[in-house]
């Protein structure tokens, strides 16, 4: 895709030319070219989207049909912070996002009620402020089968801008031979038709919920973002290139095992893939009861991203709190240039009732501490 070239060539300049300003000698030239060749990959095939490592908290971007789809409570509020390359580059990406959603009608559908929401996102990237703003709503149906599953459907719908500043960019074309450095000051052939683009965006998914007794809980679904294919590109048209964005195809799977009084397991996993760029995350987390029915408790796990990074985790809950952290480990070839040292990521969820009285009323019996 044309917008992926562009992309390619402006993170190019962005990781090796204004970050690094290295010389033109062979040793810096095979460095640029390594650096190049592995940031692409992740960066643009998988952060055309944001990306957070914790999809898990972050239920309305992995999929709309999660939206109202809250086992423990009637509504949930949250956030997420994502900081990467902070040892490889001098301006690292920084990915924000907040959410909320609730269930409504749940004394008006026969069985089912609806899952409304919404999310804001906003990612920063490179000293070139290569920004997105994305802002969305979400609808979901909900419709229990039996006493035992839950099938869900949704969409969400929503405004989506990227903006850059070329002012702060080096092209290949500025490349002074004689200083052996890039030099802002030369003339570039690079034109940007708008420093600004806007779109239209649309996801659907669907989920499915099997909890068969009070100790196990089995939760699977499937998404596609992108379904319109909205156009995103800074420069004008041309005959051949194609710069609307892929369709982006997400799976995941998930699970809450009651082993004990005091111990939930929580086995998982994640794949996407959009445009021949796949991600697949496996691994789990559990719940440890530090007091009562709950009200503290001790959460930690591990991840794997394949070929890309290990991924611990640790959280905490207090009451309806719920606080997580997590680290990207690199174990890709990457890890010879940031010592290993990849993401860090904040999570901070609060789940609630609309009143006292929905405090006992669940509508799936996900595993919990409480009697």
């Amino acid at each position: 895709m044309r917008n992926r070239k562009i992309n390619k060539r402006l993170t190019a300049i962005l990781q090796c030319t204004t970050i690094f300003n290295l010389p033109a000698s062979t040793g810096y030239l095979k460095l640029v070219i390594f650096l190049v060749t592995l940031f692409l990959y992740p960066l643009i095939s998988h952060a055309q989207d944001l990306h957070f490592s914790q999809w898990f908290n972050s239920p309305l971007t992995t999929n709309p049909a999660n939206t109202g789809f809250i086992p423990d409570a009637d509504y949930r509020i949250g956030g997420n912070y994502r900081s990467q390359y902070v040892n490889v580059l001098s301006v690292p990406y920084k990915t924000f996002s907040v959410f909320g959603d609730a269930q409504l009608f749940r004394n008006k559908l026969d069985n089912a009620w609806m899952g409304v929401g919404g999310v804001i996102l906003r990612d920063a990237a490179g000293s070139g402020n290569l920004t997105s703003t994305k802002v969305y709503g979400s609808l979901a149906y909900h419709q229990e089968l039996g006493s035992a599953s839950l099938l869900t459907a949704g969409f969400n719908l929503g405004w989506a801008n990227k903006s850059i500043n070329p002012s702060q960019l080096k092209f290949p074309d500025q490349f002074n031979k004689a200083t052996g450095f890039f030099d802002a000051g030369i003339p570039t052939s690079v034109v940007f038709n708008s420093t600004n683009t806007n779109y239209l965006d649309v996801q659907v998914g669907m989920n499915y919920a099997y909890f068969p007794t009070d100790n196990l809980y089995l939760n699977g679904g499937f998404s596609i973002q992108h379904v319109n294919r909205p156009r995103e590109t800074f420069f004008t048209n041309s005959t051949g290139f194609d710069d609307r964005l892929a369709a982006r195809y997400i799976g995941f799977f998930n699970a809450s095992i009651k082993v004990s009084d005091d111990v939930i397991l929580n086995p998982m996993g994640y794949y996407s893939n959009q445009a021949r760029a796949s991600e697949f995350v496996a691994g789990g987390n559990l719940n440890y009861n530090l007091s009562g029915e709950g009200d503290y408790q001790l959460l930690g796990g591990i991840y794997y991203r394949s070929s890309d990074a290990v991924i611990p985790m640790l959280g905490f809950q207090v009451s309806n709190f719920r606080m997580t952290f997590t680290y990207d480990v690199t174990t890709s070839s990457l890890s010879t240039y940031n010592n290993g040292h990849g993401a860090v990521e904040f999570s901070l969820i609060k789940n609630g009732f609309f009143t006292q009285l929905n405090g006992s009323r669940r509508q799936s019996l996900c595993p919990t501490f409480a009697n």
